[in-house]
């Protein structure tokens, strides 16, 4: 009795690991979603100064989430919205980032459950700018691309741990006070993020 208990919870564990394994080879028809929060590094700028002055920015945070498809084994499709806050010389930033872009996955046979990932997408980038005089700025609208690398370590079949390096580079925003131009803002930022993926499928 007891070798056939020990022959199913082993036979039931070699299942398990080998459906978790088999799921991560092929990302095609699935559909998950994504939680992730991080760490940012965005660009110096010469917002409010202008003469080629430098406003030095702070390291900041950025959070999120998205939505991930699989279109076939290797090529998923891909949305995220995410928001980044971050001080400067000169005031706060938050820069809300909504993402539209493409993975291509890489499937590993040595560990089948990684798979690390390889994406491009176009960006658009909707910033607010608090200065630390109190007065009011607004600031451009603007549209950029990134490219990003990361991987998913699948620990069940459905669920996946997550870490992201993201490049955005966009070209400089705009801020205006009542519809003037005072200086501008590099939207341009790296950023590194961990999370979790979730697949209904």
């Amino acid at each position: 009795m007891k070798r056939l208990i020990t022959l199913a919870c082993l036979a039931t564990t070699v299942s398990l690991a080998s459906g978790t394994a088999a799921m991560a080879d092929s990302i095609k028809g699935r559909f998950g979603v994504t939680g992730k929060a991080g760490f940012v590094v965005p660009a110096d700028n010469d917002a409010e100064y202008g003469n080629n002055r430098t406003n030095r920015t702070d390291n900041g945070v950025i959070g999120g989430g998205g939505f991930l498809y699989g279109i076939d084994d290797n090529f998923a499709a891909e949305f995220d919205v995410t928001g980044s806050s971050f001080g400067s010389d000169t005031g706060d930033f938050s820069v809300a980032n909504i993402s539209f872009g493409g993975q291509y996955r890489f499937t590993l046979a040595q560990i089948r459950k990684l798979v690390p990932y390889a994406g491009i997408g176009l960006d658009i980038l909707v910033t607010d700018y608090d200065p630390n005089d109190g007065t009011g700025r607004d600031v451009d609208t603007t549209v950029g691309v990134h490219a990003s690398g990361g991987a998913d370590y699948f620990i069940q079949e459905q669920l996946a741990l997550t870490a992201e390096v993201k490049l955005v580079a966009a070209p400089d925003a705009d801020i205006s006070v009542r519809g003037q131009r005072s200086g501008d803002f590099d939207p341009t930022s790296i950023s590194s993020t961990v999370g979790i993926r979730y697949f209904f499928n």
